[in-house]
């Protein structure tokens, strides 16, 4: 379709790359502009952040991001060919997104992983840390369990203080993509490059990691592949990991993969799209009513977290009171909404 909004093609890019030909806009979010636009050189991908006072911050984080990445061989994001600041525009390679295969959840955790690895130690103040849950985000957990009838263990609320601190203090400098959502990855014929980095930043690489099996917190696509094939690719993950880095095993004890599915837990923003986040305790609006984004309902996605975390956190000396509050809040929830179904086990579109 021909776009109704002017393409943002100034004076700078015509000097960088050339005169534009026809432009074509795309899918994207309401927090961006994408057009597909023709040059002499062939396709290429043009993105302006707009929406938001935040538009300047989310541009710079996804420029510098995209730089970083680029440092990578193999590539794992599309080719950065041009920027203008003053239009918060970036124009990318044009890359063909290829159907992906039923167990593209593998090649997407490779993928992931050397995307983090591109980070370093000197990338230190590139990019923001990663922000994990807070007390407030504790406080609206504990408040889901008094809303819902089921009693509280008296150790949780001191568990939960402890995992957001650990989870504050996680040393690691891998590159986070922020929403590493499907949708957000492109599987093409040379490998999956991921796009969309506004929210990029620097933390433990179990932050996404734990999207495999909690998910994908963050996006509108649930999706919770079966345990023998998050497995294949959790160990793609930390075989690539291993091999990037020279770093031992990832997370050998399991605590650490353990404490970020549980931050997403808690987080109950992460039931909403990104736009709606930072404001109402989503958690105590779930309990009222029940709302679709996405594959799934808010309910079928905090059914699915707590089902999760009850069993990784199952005998756990630092979050096991808090698994039982997890078996005790999902069994309610199932007893009082019990038509909710799973969430989806595969990714749409996938052939």
């Amino acid at each position: 379709m021909v776009s109704r909004w002017r393409v943002p093609y100034g004076a700078e890019l015509r000097a960088e790359l050339g005169v534009p030909g026809p432009a074509r806009r795309l899918g994207s979010s309401p927090r961006s502009r994408v057009w597909r636009v023709e040059l002499a050189r062939g396709p290429v991908v043009l993105k302006q952040s707009v929406g938001g006072a935040d538009a300047g911050q989310r541009f710079a984080r996804e420029v510098a991001a995209l730089r970083l990445a680029g440092r990578r061989a193999p590539g794992v994001v599309p080719e950065l060919l041009a920027v203008d600041p003053g239009a918060r525009v970036l124009v990318l390679e044009h890359l063909e997104h290829r159907r992906p295969g039923p167990d593209w959840i593998v090649g997407y955790a490779a993928a992931l992983a050397r995307l983090h690895a591109a980070g370093r130690a000197g990338d230190v103040g590139v990019l923001p840390r990663w922000k994990g849950p807070g007390e407030h985000d504790v406080a609206a957990f504990l408040g889901l369990a008094e809303r819902l009838g089921v009693p509280c263990p008296a150790g949780v609320p001191e568990e939960l203080a402890g995992l957001v601190r650990r989870l504050a203090e996680a040393p690691e400098n891998a590159l986070l993509h922020g929403d590493p959502c499907p949708g957000n990855d492109l599987h093409t014929g040379d490998g999956i490059r991921f796009v969309d980095f506004e929210q990029a930043s620097l933390g433990s690489g179990l932050a996404e990691l734990a999207y495999l099996r909690i998910g994908f917190p963050t996006c509108w696509c649930v999706t919770a592949a079966a345990g023998p094939l998050a497995a294949r690719a959790e160990e793609a993950y930390r075989r690539v990991w291993r091999a990037e880095t020279g770093a031992g095993e990832v997370d050998e004890s399991g605590t650490g993969l353990a404490d970020a599915c549980a931050g997403w837990l808690v987080r109950g923003d992460s039931l909403v799209p990104r736009a709606r986040r930072e404001g109402p305790d989503q958690l105590a609006r779930m309990v009222r009513r029940d709302w679709t984004w996405g594959t799934a309902t808010a309910r079928q996605r905090l059914v699915h977290r707590l089902g999760v975390v009850a069993g990784m956190t199952s005998g756990s000396p630092l979050l096991g009171e808090t698994s039982g509050l997890c078996t005790a809040l999902r069994a309610r929830m199932l007893d009082r909404w019990p038509a909710l179904p799973p969430v989806p086990a595969d990714r749409p579109g996938t052939s």
